[in-house]
């Protein structure tokens, strides 16, 4: 297990505002457009782990820049059912018409844990944006829903597996898009498969555990039934959504939000009918949870 480091105080090169005392921090000073030093980069490495969710204002970002700060954290992760951007593969569209009453990402959920190796960080960026209800995102900490958990719970939990499957979310509801993207691919099978992770994870960089379930994408526990699974999957759903454990991102256009998928579970609210809404999302390669 790996240390845990107790949050930083301090920072020398970018100034840290944080949010909550248990998620979310705004990171000041940094034009993410430019090349960054190792030195900053350090920094903001180091305020991603202390704060989970750390947000960017006022950043003019092309998809080569976006890429180019992304890769200080590591590989690309590709989403398996929604089509990219023509040209950048990592690179994906999160839109909504107006003319569409659905949202992508409108239910609590940690990207991809359908997968074997789930992002280790998602980087949402603003391009365009409603008037009003601007579809804020809410970002929970499973760290801290897992501290305030009592012993015998941690204990119960610790010997759980969760199974994990995309089929709700991108096979029967899936958009038009992603369904052509999934014929065109020959990845239509692929979205019932299942894949077994911790209830509990233990995070690679910091050594804290954390809760590793979500509604959107947890069908139940490994050698239960879904019917004997859910009263305790339902109780942590909404353990983990407590207002204490929660931190609401405001969007602006220019605003870039960078979050450790490891730890954290997020919801995209849905408030702008009538309006279009742009992001452009990509995803850092993660581990395998243990």
């Amino acid at each position: 297990m790996a240390e845990h480091r107790a949050p930083s105080t301090s920072y020398e090169h970018i100034q840290v505002a944080p949010a909550t005392n248990a998620i979310g921090a705004e990171i000041r000073g940094v034009d993410l457009a430019t090349t960054l030093g190792s030195a900053v980069v350090d920094e903001i490495g180091r305020a991603f782990l202390d704060h989970h969710v750390i947000v960017f204002r006022d950043q003019t970002l092309t998809p080569e820049r976006q890429k180019a700060f992304g890769a200080n954290f590591g590989s690309f992760a590709i989403h398996p059912f929604r089509p990219s951007i023509a040209g950048h593969p990592e690179l994906l569209t999160i839109a909504k018409e107006p003319d569409e009453r659905g949202n992508v990402g409108g239910g609590w959920h940690t990207d991809m844990t359908f997968t074997e190796r789930p992002p280790k960080g998602s980087m949402l960026y603003a391009i365009e944006l409603p008037p009003a209800g601007l579809g804020d995102t809410l970002f929970s900490s499973c760290e801290a829903a897992y501290e305030a958990l009592s012993s015998g719970m941690k204990k119960l939990l610790g010997g759980l597996v969760g199974v994990h499957c995309a089929e709700r979310i991108h096979g029967v509801a899936a958009t038009a898009d992603e369904n052509a993207f999934r014929r065109t691919a020959a990845r239509k099978s692929e979205v019932a498969k299942t894949t077994l992770h911790p209830v509990v994870r233990t995070h690679p960089e910091t050594g804290r555990r954390s809760l590793f379930v979500n509604p959107s994408f947890t069908l139940r526990f490994d050698g239960m039934s879904e019917q004997e699974s859910q009263p305790l999957l339902q109780f942590l759903f909404r353990h983990m959504a407590k207002p204490e454990f929660v931190v609401r991102v405001r969007w602006q256009v220019g605003t870039l939000v960078l979050w450790d998928n490891r730890c954290t579970q997020h919801y995209a609210l849905n408030d702008y009918d009538g309006y279009r809404r742009e992001m452009r999302r990509l995803m850092i390669e993660g581990d395998r949870p243990v």
